[in-house]
């Protein structure tokens, strides 16, 4: 049976896993990628699914949520997490990528699919006609995002993300940082950097100070916690950095024996280990500021940075009042969209959206039933906040235990707790794929 192709607009994690999951199930898909023509601020590779804000998948393990989530899409066989544990770097507990094998890992993919025909232009326009889903990113277009606004009248709202810097690992000083992994979870796999009193105090001082990046409409307030700025986090307060990202908890120092002040860690950015990102150093500072702030840290004190952290808005949508939990535009259902412009916050996160949508998208077109993934899984859970689970002022929101359906019973211990409920929710799953006829193609 021929069926009309659905359009995917824009290639990024959420449009490339809606189109994988409609591809696999036979329907034709047409996606829609500006690149390599035009690329948005934030990126700088022709390939799709590119990461900006962090290589870092977050945690691996089902005690924690964002870990359930990747371990319900690698069963759904999502062509994001394949990519990612195919292009895996060393991080302890947590699941990071080689952020260009990644990407071209699922540019072939994509590209290579005979469902797939990739159109390389930008959409400035949304199709008059057949399915469409808006991936298009927290990074959308002018001419795009002027014709989503007519369609959403509640659009315009935004938050501010932010990146980090990237150095090389040659021109760290070894003699003044050390490899370990916190509390010694997994492989030595992060470099850290410690501070004593007097240099952190310093650091601090001077980071409060130093000059930010003009960013059009910022202030402390539209920053998403989960990206905040270094230099905002420290005008909170002193020791603010030192519970946050540089809290040298569970990173005992070999060359000591003990825990130090502060500590920075750096995370592998590629799979070769020669480039290493700032954990939790996103931030608007200028150039020149970065290098000279950041080189106060001792072992960053002649390193080279091959990439300065840039500051970017993002957009993002009133979901819970114009969306459905197929994460379809209310006021015209023909319309859906995925990623981030939703409301969901990371890169998996942005992933599993794609991923709902593209299997709820083809059981509509192929006739069948949907699969409705209860909030009992993590998947279904996030869609249904998006679509109205939230209380209040809508705000970005990652994936976590509190937006699961409880478990109904009293299991003693947070961890014990978390797994039961990562137990349950695979199970449900596994029970879905074999009763939904659109989860067995």
């Amino acid at each position: 049976m021929n069926h009309e192709p659905v359009t995917v607009i824009g290639a990024g994690l959420a449009g490339c896993e809606c189109a994988w999951q409609l591809a696999k199930r036979g329907v034709p898909v047409r996606l829609v990628e500006m690149k390599p023509k035009k690329h948005t601020p934030a990126h700088v590779s022709d390939d799709f699914a590119e990461l900006v804000c962090s290589n870092s998948l977050r945690s691996d393990e089902l005690t924690n949520a964002v870990g359930l989530l990747k371990e319900e899409l690698r069963r759904l066989d999502s062509i994001i997490l394949r990519s990612a544990d195919q292009n895996r770097v060393a991080a302890g507990g947590a699941l990071a990528v080689d952020r260009e094998g990644f990407a071209r890992t699922i540019t072939e993919a994509i590209r290579s699919h005979p469902n797939i025909t990739v159109i390389e232009e930008e959409a400035t326009d949304i199709p008059a006609e057949g399915v469409v889903v808006l991936a298009t990113g927290p990074l959308t277009s002018d001419a795009m995002a002027e014709r989503i606004q007519k369609l959403c009248p509640e659009f315009d709202l935004h938050f501010y993300d932010a990146v980090a810097p990237i150095v090389t690992l040659e021109s760290v000083d070894m003699e003044s940082a050390f490899f370990a992994s916190r509390y010694d979870k997994g492989t030595a796999d992060y470099v850290n950097c410690p501070m004593d009193q007097e240099e952190y105090i310093a650091f601090v001082r001077e980071l409060v100070a130093a000059k930010e990046a003009p960013v059009h409409g910022f202030d402390d307030g539209g920053v998403f916690e989960g990206c905040m700025p270094v230099e905002v986090m420290a005008r909170r307060g002193e020791d603010t950095l030192r519970y946050g990202p540089l809290k040298p908890v569970g990173l005992r120092d070999p060359r000591t024996g003990k825990d130090n002040y502060a500590v920075v860690q750096l995370r592998r950015d590629n799979a070769e280990g020669t480039l290493y990102n700032l954990v939790g150093f996103q931030t608007h500072l200028t150039w020149g500021e970065q290098k000279r702030v950041f080189s106060m840290i001792p072992a960053l004190r002649n390193a080279e940075f091959i990439r300065y952290g840039v500051m970017h808005r993002n957009t993002y949508l009133n979901s819970p009042k114009l969306l459905d939990r197929y994460y379809r535009l209310k006021s015209d259902p023909r319309v859906r969209f995925a990623g981030q412009m939703t409301g969901v916050e990371g890169y998996v996160e942005s992933c599993a959206s794609g991923c709902l949508v593209g299997i709820e998208t083809a059981a509509e077109v192929l006739g069948l039933d949907a699969v409705d993934f209860p909030q009992e899984t993590a998947i279904g859970a996030l869609g249904l906040y998006i679509s109205g689970g939230s209380v209040g002022d809508f705000q970005p929101m990652n994936i976590n235990f509190g937006i699961i359906q409880e478990l109904g019973y009293r299991v003693k211990g947070k961890r014990n707790k978390n797994t039961a409920i990562s137990e349950r929710a695979l199970q449900i799953l596994s029970d879905l794929q074999r009763d939904k006829e659109v989860l067995k193609l």
